[in-house]
């Protein structure tokens, strides 16, 4: 979005089998808010009679299609309105609208970002299970994009339509909310927290259509494929600061991939850093391991995967192998091998295995501040560069 383009906002209440609830969250809605859409979701009656008389816009699938199928039509719905945000809330009665003043407030600030209603899980009437899912999922969010995110399953959230209209999202159900911040924050979009309030009637009283089974191999067979697209060592597409064509970084092309780093934010120490880690688990004896290491380590302390899998290559068989075995060797018997070889680091390499580790140790750590260290320097040089052209 643009600083000129006016912020218009709709709330959009997705609803399938919520007879007893919906009329009293659309009417509490109105209370706070006067844009309301409401997607039916083939429930089994139809919401239009149930809601009768409050001033919101209706629409109805024939036939249930999911919370994300729900989401998506209401969204295009508001873009053809004319609105730029929408913020969705559940219709079982489990959010507070009175929280959407906070939710309003926080899109101002940021107009760009995902706003995420926390819930406050310190009510002993919260189901364990939601604790144990919020838990689950906000780990696995973590892994895949390094990021943390308070509240990664709740469904009150602020969403720019702009985003869902370029996001290649392909889930329609309760997996979507997972798939859209995982996605998002891919994208270069940041994600925000916004406490709110949260109410679980009694068990018998409380109405989910959350399939333990089927939802959980979904979110499941998801977050498989989200994990393993987040360990390949490419880009992904940025939506917010897609600023130059060419997107690879490459150890074969450092300035230029320094240039791109820093279109996206990236700092010259962050860079330096996940460099010279790169560097250092490149020279461990992690046989067959190395990318997924990296790749955890990375995603932990929110450092740039590409930079550190692209320095990691400077490890490669035989040259840094064969001088982390000679070090080791040094290390244990004061004096150096007679010959270096494929027989002593490739044969051997694995008789030579502890000799490697303790070489590595002394090498990798070594090895990772000069790379650090030239990376930073370089990044410092270009980042002054590219502003004295902007300013020129």
């Amino acid at each position: 979005m643009t600083e000129s383009t006016q912020i218009k906002a709709a709330v959009l209440i997705p609803v399938y089998n919520n007879p007893e609830t919906i009329r009293d969250v659309t009417a509490k809605t109105l209370m706070f808010h006067p844009n309301v859409i409401v997607v039916d979701d083939g429930s089994d009656t139809e919401v239009s009679g149930l809601i009768s008389g409050l001033d919101v816009a209706v629409l109805r699938h024939p036939q249930n299609m999911g919370k994300g199928s729900a989401i998506l039509k209401g969204a295009a719905m508001a873009r053809s309105m004319g609105f730029t945000h929408i913020i969705t809330i559940d219709a079982d009665g489990q959010h507070d609208p009175s929280d959407i003043p906070k939710m309003l407030s926080a899109i101002e600030k940021t107009p760009d970002s995902i706003i995420v209603g926390k819930r406050n899980f310190s009510n002993a009437d919260v189901p364990r299970s939601s604790v144990f899912g919020r838990g689950f999922s906000n780990f696995w969010l973590r892994v895949q994009t390094g990021r943390s995110v308070g509240d990664s399953q709740s469904g009150f959230r602020a969403y720019p339509l702009y985003l869902l209209n370029e996001l290649k999202l392909s889930e329609r159900h309760y997996s979507f909310e997972v798939e859209v911040l995982v996605k998002a924050i891919w994208a270069g979009v940041n994600v925000i927290d916004v406490d709110v309030t949260v109410y679980y009637p009694p068990g018998d009283k409380r109405v989910t259509h959350f399939k333990a089974f089927r939802d959980n191999l979904r979110i499941s067979i998801l977050n498989t494929k989200l994990t393993m697209r987040s360990v390949l060592p490419w880009p992904h597409r940025k939506i917010v600061f897609d600023i130059i064509k060419n997107r690879s970084v490459s150890i074969w092309h450092p300035v230029k991939s320094i240039r791109r780093l820093l279109t996206e934010n990236a700092t010259p120490h962050k860079i330096a850093i996940a460099g010279g880690i790169g560097v250092f688990l490149g020279a461990l004896p992690l046989i067959a391991c190395h990318m997924i290491v990296i790749i955890m380590v990375t995603s932990f302390f929110r450092l740039n995967k590409v930079v550190a899998l692209s320095s990691s290559q400077l490890c490669m068989p035989p040259f840094m192998p064969a001088i982390c075995i000679e070090a080791g060797y040094f290390m244990r018997n004061w004096s150096f091998l007679t010959e270096i070889s494929i027989e002593t680091i490739g044969y051997q390499a694995i008789d030579r295995l502890y000799e490697w580790l303790i070489g590595s140790l002394i090498v990798g750590p070594v090895a990772g501040i000069i790379t650090g260290l030239i990376l930073f320097l370089m990044a410092i040089v270009i980042r002054k560069g590219t502003d004295g052209i902007a300013r020129k």
